[in-house]
């Protein structure tokens, strides 16, 4: 009896949790870039690493997640289509394909998100808004809707719907950042809107929501785009403007309660004209705040007191600002790609307390690339040059192990993942699976 009893509770584990390993949504388990996996290498050989294979792909940003063995990515077809492709981690072999019209164009066209996977289901949502939800088996639909059209969006934002589908609990969570609704909440069983909050204050930026425990609660933290200029003086790109909006527009950090889209707190104490990144929770209510576009970083803490929350600003600096990827955070360090559109910092690494602790600069330059922290090691890549490294996160000092030249074109943005040893890492052409284990 007691056999049978363990035996349920770890089926039920497994199927809330997924298999261990697995990279099963944008920024890996817990969507922080951080993975748990053991035994990784240290150097490579002199030949370079294992590469297991290689697949084309259309121009994008968006990484994969992984399950099982199967990988899943979403790719575009210039113009036409958005495409769910599975394939075998092994050998790169696709197992299957859906494709949808999609049709339009965007500033740096391709694809701009990471798949959410969920049991036998699989949640995608592309540039323009299309959200699905597959079934693994049937490799059909299960049900559609469009997160932006559905909710009033007018115009599309320069670069598009950039949401990476959030999972939590019975729900799914996508930011429509539209005049009908600022976050919705659909039933993820069956696409039917749970909840959608009233409009989201400032502009229309590219970050997904962020899931983060206050005081023993979840909840949700969203950042929106201001319309002010950059800090140099200069006016940089943002979002096109909904209708109805007028120039000199703040954008927030809030705080929302994550069944029924209500608002708990605000902060405005920083401001990105291009907001990209999540917050990153670093404990004790505390979040950290990093864009680029010389938005620089916030320290902020969030307390609850009589059923009520208020927000402390700790620091602000223009030391430490990541543009595409949010920082990782390591035994009291934060490490990042700190080069910008307006910056040559590099990695970076700077303690919690918003002390600088070491830049690159120019060499590596990291130029908007992802990275994974694992096993007391940093698997990053350059995003300009391609280049793959491991790294030590020291914070006395850039500590190098290895290096390998693995990408072969420009704009290498998407999020790597990681699973069972195997690194997925892609550029504007192709992905890679490198053994790193």
């Amino acid at each position: 009896m007691k056999k049978c009893c363990l035996a349920t509770v770890l089926i039920i584990t497994l199927q809330v949790c997924g298999v261990r390993g697995d990279w099963p949504q944008y920024l890996g388990p817990n969507r922080n870039a951080i993975s748990d996996e053991k035994g990784l290498i240290q150097s490579f050989p002199a030949e370079g690493p294992k590469v297991l294979w290689t697949i084309a792909l259309g121009p994008g940003y968006g990484g994969a997640a992984v399950t099982k063995g199967k990988a899943y990515l979403l790719d575009r077809v210039a113009g036409k289509q958005d495409v769910l492709r599975c394939l075998d981690l092994n050998s790169g072999k696709e197992l299957w394909s859906f494709a949808y019209d999609a049709q339009g164009k965007l500033s740096h066209r391709g694809s701009r998100s990471t798949p959410a996977l969920d049991g036998n289901r699989i949640y995608t949502c592309g540039s323009f808004g299309d959200v699905f939800c597959f079934d693994a088996d049937t490799h059909k639909p299960l049900w559609k809707k469009n997160v932006w059209k559905d909710f009033g969006g007018g115009k599309f934002p320069m670069w598009g719907i950039s949401q990476n589908p959030l999972i939590y609990g019975d729900l799914l969570i996508l930011a429509s950042q539209t005049k009908g609704a600022g976050i919705v909440a659909y039933d993820k069983t069956s696409g039917s809107v749970r909840w959608a909050s009233k409009a989201l204050p400032g502009r229309a930026g590219y970050v997904t929501p962020a899931v983060v425990n206050i005081d023993g609660e979840d909840q949700l933290v969203m950042i929106t785009a201001t319309s002010r200029r950059e800090r140099s003086g200069r006016s940089a790109p943002a979002g096109r403007r909904r209708d109805g909006d007028d120039e000199g527009v703040d954008g927030v950090v809030l705080g929302m309660d994550i069944k029924d889209g209500r608002t708990l707190w605000t902060y405005k104490g920083w401001q990105c004209r291009i907001p990209v990144n999540n917050v990153v929770a670093v404990g004790d209510g505390r979040l950290f705040i990093s864009g680029g576009y010389m938005a620089g970083s916030a320290m902020v803490k969030v307390k609850r007191n009589d059923g009520s929350y208020a927000v402390e600003e700790l620091y602000t600096t223009q030391d430490f600002g990541t543009h595409v990827h949010p920082p990782v955070l390591y035994k009291g360090h934060l490490y990042g790609h700190g080069t910008t559109n307006s910056r040559r910092d590099g990695m970076t690494c700077m303690s919690v307390d918003g002390k600088l602790k070491w830049k690159t600069g120019s060499s590596p330059l990291f130029d908007k690339g992802g990275f994974i922290l694992a096993d007391g090691l940093i698997l990053s890549v350059d995003g300009r040059e391609g280049i793959l490294y491991i790294i030590e996160p020291n914070p006395e000092g850039f500590k190098k192990l290895a290096s390998a030249d693995l990408l072969g074109t420009r704009e290498c943005w998407s999020p790597p993942a990681l699973s069972e040893g195997k690194l997925l890492i892609r550029d504007q052409k192709q992905m890679k699976c490198v053994v790193v284990r």
